[in-house]
């Protein structure tokens, strides 16, 4: 069986609507935090079973009879070394055979502040004893379009990226590739580096966005804590203000731009 942390998230659910594609419904377990979210899931024959990234019991009695799990990177940040912790102590105890982890684009040797949590698992993987995958993903293009409206809206897209290029790929694209390394055999070692294939800057984002709508679009450039403090003043948390601005800064470094499989 093939089990799948945060099954109804934004990237979960993506993943299994790939797996589908290739795999039984009564081979996949769609382990969430809430099974009243995942009721579609169970409709369609996926087995569901609760758990919490913090509860180390729980998931090991939800990974029973579990082969492969897709450990998909908690959205806590700041909990995200422990909690995952936890998730692998419990497959090591259930029997699973093979982790992949959804971790971040260089994640080695990123200069990012998401990194930290990222390394901490990849280091705890490779301690368990379990063979395992790395999916380093890079960023989700999404997370700049959820920017759109209000760009459109004042004519301004602003970041702290600079002229930097940015490969981003969609969920979508990102859950394939994880649907594909979950379900097939032979990536136990693989550390996949993932990325669009082509890079863009946020100047050339404002432009097509101008295209697209009619209305102009330009983008500002802004230092990294007048990006932040831009987005706390629209009620973003502040730890999640400070995260998306550090990216953006790494984005202006190219930290955002590599395909590759080693």
């Amino acid at each position: 069986m093939i089990a799948i942390t945060g099954a109804t998230g934004q990237l979960g659910h993506l993943v299994i609507e790939q797996l589908l594609k290739t795999v039984p419904a009564s081979q996949i377990v769609a382990i969430v935090r809430n099974p009243a979210k995942a009721q579609a899931l169970s409709q369609q024959g996926i087995v569901v079973r609760q758990a919490d990234y913090t509860d180390e019991a729980a998931f090991t009695a939800a990974l029973s009879g579990v082969d492969k799990l897709l450990l998909i990177s908690s959205s806590e940040v700041g909990q995200r070394a422990t909690q995952h912790q936890n998730v692998i102590n419990a497959a090591k105890t259930a029997g699973v055979k093979f982790i992949a982890y959804t971790s971040l684009l260089h994640a080695d040797n990123s200069p990012l502040g998401l990194h930290v949590e990222h390394v901490a698992t990849e280091k705890a993987l490779a301690a368990s004893g379990i063979p395992y995958a790395l999916l380093r993903n890079g960023w989700y293009t999404e997370n700049y379009l959820a920017s759109a409206p209000p760009a459109l809206e004042h004519g301004v897209f602003i970041g702290a990226a600079g002229e930097g290029k940015i490969a981003s790929a969609t969920r979508a694209d990102y859950a394939a590739a994880a649907a594909n390394v979950i379900a097939e055999e032979g990536h136990a070692g693989k550390i996949y580096e993932l990325a669009g294939d082509h890079g863009w800057t946020l100047s050339e984002l404002a432009a097509e966005l101008s295209k697209q709508s009619g209305k102009p679009v330009t983008y500002q450039n802004l230092s990294e804590a007048d990006f932040a403090a831009a987005l706390k003043s629209v009620g973003l948390p502040a730890g999640l203000a400070d995260m998306l601005a550090d990216s953006d800064v790494g984005a202006s470094k190219g930290d955002f731009l590599t395909i590759a499989i080693r």
